[in-house]
């Protein structure tokens, strides 16, 4: 295969379409992610939340023209970009801010792309991102986190059938928009006394008090899974 026929075939996976869920998918799918992000295998899960979530420190600081210095993963699900710039600042406070709400808008656009029958779509997307957060990861944990999620979405995208092209895709969405959800929720309790959780952070360089930061990211996480929720049921209407 030429390099030209490997790029054509490559644009046709990512643009082929797929069949728009049904209330059976999308209740299944809704239902089982649901039960997973309540059961022990919530901390596995959760991985793939902080991957966006630092993917969204990382796109935020690069729009705002701060230098990027790396992203790292850890084993307890916590994660760091380290960008450099001005402490304060417009762009200081979008790179802060850009973490938790990553997830629910990233889970609104697959949710969107799902809807509108374009799930190959969705998950090469899902693959760029995964490509760009790789190349700024700074620790083995890390490396080996994106490298797994890249092989388990790829393989969806290279080897099953356009019905389960769109069920993968789906299922991404729901973890996304829900499990982020849930880590903002945990926020409070998960907060360590250090000052180093973004809302801390964001308190400190806006002088808005950490409660207001804390309520902001709640309410837009209900509004990326509403979001989301009504993407995915208009179609069966």
């Amino acid at each position: 295969m030429t390099a030209g026929e490997l790029l054509a075939e490559l644009w046709g996976r990512a643009t082929a379409t797929s069949p728009v869920p049904g209330a059976v998918d999308l209740v299944g799918v809704v239902v089982v992610v649901g039960a997973l992000l309540l059961l022990p295998t919530w901390p596995r899960l959760r991985h793939g939340i902080t991957i966006v979530h630092e993917a969204g420190h990382g796109a935020a600081a690069t729009l705002t023209r701060r230098r990027l210095a790396g992203i790292r993963l850890h084993s307890d699900t916590s994660g760091l970009t380290v960008s450099v710039g001005r402490p304060r600042g417009p762009g200081m406070v979008l790179t802060l801010l850009a973490g938790y709400p990553a997830p629910s808008a990233a889970g609104v656009l697959i949710a969107w792309a799902v809807a509108a029958g374009h799930a190959p779509a969705a998950l090469w997307g899902a693959l760029v991102l995964l490509l760009l957060v790789l190349v700024q990861i700074r620790n083995w944990f890390g490396l080996w986190s994106v490298l797994v999620a890249g092989v388990l979405v790829g393989a969806a995208t290279w080897f099953a059938d356009p019905a389960w092209r769109m069920r993968v895709a789906l299922a991404l969405a729901a973890l996304l928009v829900l499990g982020g959800l849930r880590a903002v929720v945990e926020l409070p309790a998960a907060r360590r006394g250090d000052g180093a959780s973004d809302a801390d952070q964001l308190a400190r360089v806006t002088r808005v008090p950490v409660g207001v930061w804390l309520l902001l990211f709640v309410l837009l996480a209900l509004a990326g899974t509403a979001g989301a929720g009504a993407l995915l049921v208009g179609p069966l209407r």
